[in-house]
């Protein structure tokens, strides 16, 4: 993925919203569809709870996380032999000596739109908030269905910013979203992805497509703290931040503007916070 720029960068703040990630609040659309024993990449793993998730889930079979960013699948690597150890462990306290089979998952370094897998190796492809960072989705997609299995799944879900939406109004907030939806487009991305994920399936080559959408609310005094004490950071320190700042979308002090909106915001008893995503489960 040369040409795609990450708005969000890999900043700890970015990796605190990823690990929170896993297959119940992330992928719920797609769990009816697992088989035990089918073979999985999850293409765009990030730090790989997702994929890690979906593993222990199968139990069996073959699941394999890719992602554009060396260090990223280190942490994803790490992340697996921790959860392996955890899952031996405790099969060992339940069964006595005889500990069960390895977590069936691994990571690698690889561009989505060249992945080095063979025509038709894997049963489900899945995607989770990755489109929308792509200048070429549709590239993307077509990919991903190169590598799915006859009768396999492609499935993706990416967030749709322009359907975000909160409780108390705040000024701040609306300043973020718009410089969001700016920096997104400069970086030649689509950030309100899910409403395109359809079309973009259909474009790809796919025949046979099931859209659906969920969300994600924060709205409890520990998701409200999380969610927004996580954006506060982003905009003050992650790659977003930096190109606020680069496209003279913003000054520096303007950073501390917004994150202080965030901050506002999370602190209100009465927050709320919905993001909604977009998602698509193609028939290969």
């Amino acid at each position: 993925m040369s040409e795609t720029v990450y708005t969000h960068g890999h900043h700890e703040s970015v990796l605190r919203s990823h690990r929170w990630r896993d297959a119940e609040n992330s992928a719920a659309y797609l769990l009816p569809h697992l088989r035990p024993g089918d073979e999985v990449l999850d293409v765009g793993c990030g730090p790989g709870t997702i994929t890690i998730d979906l593993a222990r889930r199968l139990g069996t079979g073959r699941v394999v996380g890719v992602d554009s960013s060396a260090e990223v699948v280190e942490i994803a690597r790490a992340a697996a032999a921790e959860a392996a150890a955890t899952t031996a462990t405790a099969t060992a306290d339940k069964e006595g000596p005889e500990q069960g089979a390895p977590l069936p998952v691994s990571f690698e370094v690889a561009d989505c739109y060249e992945l080095p897998f063979a025509d038709a190796s894997f049963d489900v492809v899945h995607a989770h908030q990755v489109l929308q960072h792509l200048t070429r989705p549709i590239d993307a997609l077509a990919e991903m269905r190169r590598v799915c299995r006859p009768g396999g799944i492609v499935a993706a879900r990416d967030s749709d910013y322009a359907a975000k939406t909160w409780y108390p109004a705040n000024p701040g907030l609306d300043r973020w979203l718009a410089l969001y939806r700016e920096v997104a487009r400069r970086n030649g991305a689509e950030p309100d992805a899910g409403r395109h994920l359809l079309a973009w399936a259909r474009a790809a080559g796919f025949a046979e497509v099931s859209a659906s959408a969920s969300v994600w609310c924060f709205a409890t005094d520990a998701s409200r703290s999380w969610w927004g004490g996580l954006w506060a950071d982003r905009v003050r320190s992650s790659a977003l931040a930096t190109q606020l700042v680069e496209y003279d979308l913003c000054a520096p002090e303007d950073l501390e503007d917004l994150a202080g909106a965030w901050r506002a915001w999370s602190a209100d008893p009465d927050g709320w916070f919905v993001v909604l995503h977009g998602e698509v489960l193609c028939r290969r």
